[in-house]
């Protein structure tokens, strides 16, 4: 009998794909990037194929390391799928997800209302970005978690909204069009990013993005140093630091939505729900007094 792949290995290659690079996969898998690469030089002494080659300062997938993508996908998703029909049910814990922007003020509120309704329960939060926390509510990971929309087509339910704001440091300044406008974003996949772009490329900006990160205090600082500009939603005031870009057309809001694992009991997630929606409601009406 041959040896076994290493699942391990499989799934780094699968967030290799998923991430677009083996520096996101590591800080996705929370492994340093050295790892990440092992693990694939080891799939391929294994298999005695070339899995991945150079792209310019990147990587992409070769023919066999399609392949075996493709078939590396289905066996972890029957694996997955096999350890949830046999994971033990646990009825005194609740695992909650939220993104960076609908944290502050949100969770306490939240923390305050589950605690009262189910006191003998064990609360577990993780602070994430959308796309990370709805597919960990997918695969079971977490019970619901707090997304922001605009990432393909609408998951869950929508429980509030958002302002956006065109935000950057205090002494940068905006150029006219045609000339160039440098953008500090999140980095891929993320609605906001491309959202920002399409409207600055609308106005005749030729968009150029000077920074990424992948969480919000990485975003900030870069637009406190000024690098560029920003778009971003606030559940509160405007952070220190930055201030807002008027001069540019309003971009709106952005839905917030409640997305809940399959099978988590209706009560729970009535529970999130209500609070969550009178949450933002509450926050709408604070904004809404104090315009007036």
């Amino acid at each position: 009998m041959a040896d076994p792949l290493d699942l391990t290995h499989l799934r780094t290659l699968v967030t290799i794909a998923d991430t677009g690079g083996f520096r996101r996969a590591a800080d996705a898998l929370h492994l340093s990037q050295p790892s990440v690469s092992q693990h694939i030089r080891l799939l391929e002494r294994r298999l005695k194929l070339s899995l991945l080659e150079k792209d310019g300062r990147g990587s992409r997938f070769t023919a066999d390391g399609q392949r075996l993508l493709v078939e590396a996908r289905a066996l972890l998703s029957v694996h997955d799928e096999m350890l949830a029909r046999f994971a033990p049910v646990d009825h005194q814990r609740i695992s909650i997800g939220s993104t960076e922007h609908s944290a502050d003020g949100l969770l306490p509120e939240l923390l305050g209302v589950l605690r009262a309704a189910y006191p003998e329960t064990y609360l577990h939060f993780r602070i994430d970005r959308s796309t990370t926390l709805t597919d960990s509510v997918l695969k079971g990971a977490l019970d619901f978690a707090v997304v922001l929309g605009g990432n393909g087509d609408p998951v869950g339910s929508e429980v509030g909204e958002l302002g956006l704001r065109w935000v950057a440091g205090p002494r940068w300044q905006l150029p006219c069009p045609p000339e160039p406008i440098s953008l500090v974003a999140f980095e891929e996949p993320c609605g906001l990013r491309r959202r920002a772009v399409q409207r600055l490329t609308e106005l005749g900006y030729e968009v150029s993005v000077t920074a990424e990160s992948g969480n919000l205090d990485g975003v900030l600082a870069a637009a406190k140093a000024g690098l560029g500009i920003a778009l971003l939603p606030f559940h509160t005031a405007i952070p220190e630091g930055v201030a807002e870009v008027s001069a540019l057309p309003a971009m709106g809001s952005i839905d917030v939505r409640l997305v809940a694992r399959r099978g988590l009991p209706h009560d729970i997630e009535r529970t999130a729900v209500d609070t969550i929606t009178a949450h933002y409601r509450s926050v709408t009406g604070r904004r809404l007094r104090g315009v007036a």
